[in-house]
């Protein structure tokens, strides 16, 4: 229904673009969330417990910490090298995606790409949640 007075050509607007709103963290920067709830505990296991202290963990604690640098360091070394290329996805089921790489958010649960080609069609812009990914590959 239009108000009254309005003129009712019809106006030439650009294509609408749906805005996809993330939840935020707890914290006033949004930037983590409680360590106790079962989100934190399913996505940030350690395989050495931190509460007990034994020998043998005090032992191994700097060498997992050190592996773990090592390879977080390697990942966002790829993920930095990866912008602007186009990737290849392997997501579940068997499905081949590929797409623009953009950037991640900094918990590494999105990827934000561009003119991913599905199977049933191509979307501009995308959000890619990393759970769904198995593998990705691109040329350096």
């Amino acid at each position: 229904m239009l108000p009254s007075g309005a003129n009712t050509e019809r106006f030439n607007m650009a294509t609408p673009v749906s805005v996809l709103r993330l939840p935020k963290g707890p914290d006033p920067n949004s930037r983590g969330f409680d360590p106790k709830s079962p989100r934190f505990i399913a996505l940030c296991r350690t395989s050495i417990a931190t509460s007990a202290s034994s020998e043998t963990n005090a032992e191994q604690l700097p060498i997992e910490q050190h592996a773990r640098s090592v390879l977080r360091e390697t990942f966002l070394r790829c993920l930095l090298s990866m912008t602007n290329k186009k990737v290849q996805f392997l997501m579940h089921e068997r499905v081949k995606v590929e797409a623009t790489f953009g950037a991640s958010d900094i918990d590494v649960l999105n990827f934000q790409v561009s003119d991913l080609h599905t199977p049933i069609g191509v979307q501009k812009e995308a959000l890619i949640r990393c759970q769904d990914v198995i593998s990705f590959t691109f040329d350096s």
